[in-house]
């Protein structure tokens, strides 16, 4: 009969206990198999964001290269009616247009230029005055005089690097500067290049530092208002 008592007693002691080690174990093994299929669930996630990023390069990489094959193909075509400024400044004729330009109007254009290539790209005419090249060949090649081309060109922020003078450039960037021959041109057909001298103060440019034919203005936002109430059209 003592036994049994103390049998009796044991349980009521240690039971609980032993029934509360039992749950506990059972909510480690739950956490456990919840922390390994988060973990699951983690890895399926990066594999297929892995996987559609390198689906996005691959499509990235081809349209890059069709791109490339296309002009290539488009190379032997490619005029440069007014400025040669790479291939890029170039025309396609197409000699089925029906819409073209009124040649007697005075086509002033304004153009903003505001940033400069990449480091390694600075032996290269600057992406910027390429562009305008084109737009200006575009409309000599559409049938609009020169004499009704007036382009304008406001320059600030990194940009005036491309409108410096040869030993500005020689300085910094060990070579000469390969947009000289693009500006000339620009010059010849009227081209105005006027600089903002907020942005030559905060990149710290001296007057001299800028080609002569460089017009300063205080601030390139008064040039881009002001001669908008002058008729000039903003390309960007």
């Amino acid at each position: 009969m003592r036994k049994f008592l103390l049998i009796c007693i044991a349980c009521c002691v240690f039971l609980p206990g032993f029934s509360q080690t039992l749950k506990s174990d059972s909510a480690l093994k739950v956490l456990n198999l919840k922390q390994d299929s988060v973990l699951r669930a983690n890895k399926f996630t990066k594999e297929k964001k892995l996987a559609d990023e390198l689906k996005q390069d691959s499509i990235s990489i081809r349209k890059e290269y069709a791109s490339k094959l296309n002009a290539e193909k488009l190379k032997p075509l490619v005029i440069f009616p007014l400025i040669n400024a790479g291939p890029q400044s170039g025309v396609i004729p197409i000699s089925f247009a029906t819409e073209k330009p009124d040649p007697n109007i005075k086509y002033k254009l304004m153009f903003e230029l505001v940033s400069k290539n990449p480091d390694s790209l600075m032996n290269e005419i600057d992406g910027g005055l390429v562009e305008i090249a084109r737009v200006i060949n575009l409309h000599y090649a559409s049938g609009v005089p020169v004499k009704n081309i007036i382009p304008l060109i406001v320059v600030h922020g990194p940009a005036l690097a491309a409108i410096s003078t040869n030993k500005y450039y020689n300085d910094n960037f060990k070579i000469d500067n390969p947009n000289l021959k693009v500006i000339e041109d620009l010059s010849k057909l009227g081209g105005k290049f006027i600089a903002c001298g907020q942005a030559m103060a905060f990149f710290e440019f001296k007057q001299d530092e800028l080609l002569p034919l460089v017009k300063v203005s205080l601030t390139a936002q008064t040039v881009l208002s002001s001669y908008r109430f002058k008729g000039y059209i903003k390309y960007w």
